[in-house]
């Protein structure tokens, strides 16, 4: 396997970082979505959904709102069947529905998940290197400051699309009757009814970006050093985004419950028109949900969130830091020719 240089940036332009962002969403999508759709249906065999409620389906790029109507969804949540386990699972869903069930949903997923990811990982390159002009090459404030801006910035600018998705998910809504939706809601409730659901999304996110990347780096500087590697291979790569993965959704996994019941409620009073409880705000849900469970409410799926993140992370940072390797190699052929 070939290895990666940790100065790629400097070899690399901001068109190649995106293409290389891309493969990794896509490659990342291809092989964490299955993992979620199995998920899902063992989740709804055990407690099935009623009719007129929602969950949160998310493949570790990006997280879906999906309602049932009549025991149903028109994608991820399909009938539930009877599986012994996720093995089983597998099996049978091939057997009865066919392979292509194992990525339902990954078309929605690939159009949001490819803008967030383009501007994160572009941006947090970005910032890393500008800061490493400032404040030294070596500044362990930098993974912090380049991770949290950068997630900040994505998080804020598709936000507002996020909102589009899910009105286009629930209702089949022409362009003309989106944009009559859209602009209603903007002269109702103004321009920032668009971002309903940032706060949390940003107090989940931004944390987990400033802790994975400031892991990531350090990793990668150890394990380089523990296998006398100058550079970093795509298994050094792969290992530390796997190992700074689970620890940042380990430690960021109070805010996820959060997201999830917002999300959930959110849904319910756009789309159903289910009035919205009293408690709204992240710390008022936070503060209902340890009366009700406890301080383990706040951790509760952490064994389903690790096996998405922990998987998804690796994949994506090594695939995208191998492209960035192959564009770098590329540019240096390019540049000796005569």
């Amino acid at each position: 396997m070939a290895e990666m240089s940790d100065s790629n940036f400097d070899k690399t332009t901001v068109i190649q970082q995106a293409i290389a962002s891309c493969c990794g969403a896509i490659i990342t999508s291809l092989f964490v979505t299955p993992l979620d759709v199995i998920k899902t249906r063992l989740q709804a065999q055990s407690n099935p959904f009623p009719k007129g409620k929602c969950f949160v389906y998310s493949n570790g790029l990006m997280d879906h709102i999906c309602v049932c109507e009549n025991g149903d969804s028109k994608a991820w949540y399909k009938k539930t069947g009877h599986f012994k386990g996720t093995l089983d699972a597998l099996v049978k869903i091939i057997q009865i529905e066919g392979i292509k069930s194992l990525w339902s949903g990954l078309p929605p997923t690939l159009i949001m998940a490819l803008p967030t990811t383009v501007i994160y990982f572009t941006c947090y390159d970005q910032l890393s290197e500008a800061l490493k002009s400032r404040l030294g090459k070596d500044d362990e404030h930098i993974p912090v400051l380049a991770g949290s801006l950068s997630r900040f910035g994505s998080v804020t600018v598709v936000s507002p699309l996020e909102l589009i998705r899910t009105r286009m998910q629930y209702r089949k809504l022409s362009y003309k009757q989106l944009y009559t939706c859209i602009s209603s809601k903007v002269a109702t409730d103004g321009w920032f009814s668009l971002w309903r659901g940032w706060s949390s999304t940003v107090l989940r996110d931004v944390p987990f970006s400033a802790m994975y990347w400031y892991n990531y780096e350090r990793f990668k500087k150890t394990m380089c050093k523990e296998f006398g590697a100058h550079e970093p291979t795509f298994f050094i790569a792969f290992t530390s985004g796997a190992a700074s993965g689970s620890i940042a959704a380990v430690i960021t996994l109070p805010f996820d419950v959060v997201k999830t019941h917002r999300q959930t409620e959110l849904w319910e009073s756009e789309t159903l028109k289910i009035p919205q409880r009293d408690c709204t705000s992240t710390w008022a849900v936070m503060r209902k949900i340890v009366a009700k469970n406890g301080i383990t409410g706040l951790f509760a799926g952490i064994i389903p969130r690790l096996f998405k993140v922990a998987p998804a992370c690796a994949i994506m940072i090594s695939t995208y830091e191998y492209g960035k390797s192959f564009f770098s190699h590329l540019n240096e052929k390019m540049n000796q020719r005569p």
